[in-house]
């Protein structure tokens, strides 16, 4: 058998470039750049050739409450570690250290994330986080942020994270009057609007939707532990009605972010939305003592984060996302 050095050092030099190649394709896969400008075809994300779109992706925690994770570091090791499609930035409307105390910080915490998810080529979703109507100052904001991101084809807007106790005829006036105002300034980029009881009475707003805009979905919100089949029928009705449903946001637990993790139901859940083609993204990012969220506070502000750093949900999501959206 031949042992020459010179030949052991060229191979070695082969396998390392074939190494480096490998792991450069695998670093570049931008969503973005492979979809493009997403739309809304019947009840479906289709990308800029029409053909369908499911994104894949977590969600932030409170910007005003996690803080620490809103940069670039921790958007690049979501996108290539946990192979997100998707991220969105929750920013806290009401509490102190929100929109609506601080606006300026606020912003600049969500178009850190903004900026990164552009820069990697992922889409991002921009959530106006509250649970109550702020009508002109979510109409100052998105205006804002459709001014300086309307461009770009990475941008979704989510008009209201989960109206609790508002109708649906409090909440559709206040949703079209927000997306005249991104309208105004962007035509193209998705729309997601909410629903009365955090989301859940899609089948409300199916029976009296929005009209006269193109490009809008609607968010529904499950969490394992609590909503099950009931709520499954709830989505079905709507979409057999012509609704286009997004979940921007899920976990496996209880609909409170803690207990004990539903893997069964959590498992149906993922499993009827790639059969209905949906897209979905776990709550959250953040190191809170609670079930929902996926890092333990060992875990780095800007990624990097091994195992170790990952609690139970966290494990199972990273899980799922790299078995989906690989």
């Amino acid at each position: 058998m031949l042992r020459s050095p010179l030949l052991h050092k060229l191979v070695l030099i082969v396998i390392a470039i074939f190494s480096l190649v490998f792991k450069m394709e695998n670093a570049s896969a931008q969503p973005v750049k492979e979809n493009g400008q997403l739309s809304v075809k019947g009840l479906q994300l289709v990308n800029a050739k029409g053909q369908p779109v499911v994104l894949r992706g977590m969600s932030f925690g409170w910007h005003n409450w996690w803080p620490r994770f809103y940069n670039a570091g921790a958007v690049g090791w979501l996108h290539h570690d946990w192979k997100c499609s998707v991220v969105r930035a929750a920013m806290g409307v009401e509490p102190d250290e929100g929109y609506i105390k601080k606006p300026e910080s606020s912003k600049q915490k969500v178009t850190a994330v903004v900026d990164a998810a552009i820069k990697e080529g992922i889409y991002v979703i921009v959530d106006w986080h509250s649970h109550n109507i702020n009508l002109e100052e979510a109409k100052a904001f998105f205006r804002e942020i459709a001014t300086t991101y309307g461009s770009k084809p990475n941008i979704i807007y989510e008009l209201f994270n989960e109206p609790d106790k508002e109708t649906w005829p409090e909440v559709k006036n206040y949703c079209i009057e927000v997306i005249k105002t991104i309208r105004a300034v962007d035509p193209d980029n998705v729309i997601l609007v909410g629903s009365p009881h955090w989301d859940q009475d899609v089948h409300i707003a199916a029976d009296d939707p929005i009209t006269g805009f193109s490009n809008l979905m609607y968010t529904m919100h499950f969490y394992a532990g609590t909503h099950k089949q009931g709520l499954r029928d709830r989505c079905d009705y709507a979409l057999n009605k012509g609704l286009p449903l997004f979940i921007s946001e899920s976990a496996g637990m209880e609909a409170s972010g803690d207990g004990p993790i539903n893997y069964d139901e959590w498992n149906k859940w993922i499993e009827w939305a790639e059969l209905k083609k949906i897209s979905w993204v776990t709550w959250s990012v953040s190191d809170k003592n609670e079930t929902c969220s996926v890092l333990l506070p060992t875990a780095s502000s800007d990624g990097n984060w091994k195992d170790a750093d990952l609690k139970e949900s966290g494990i199972k999501t990273r899980e799922l996302l790299r078995k989906y959206n690989n």
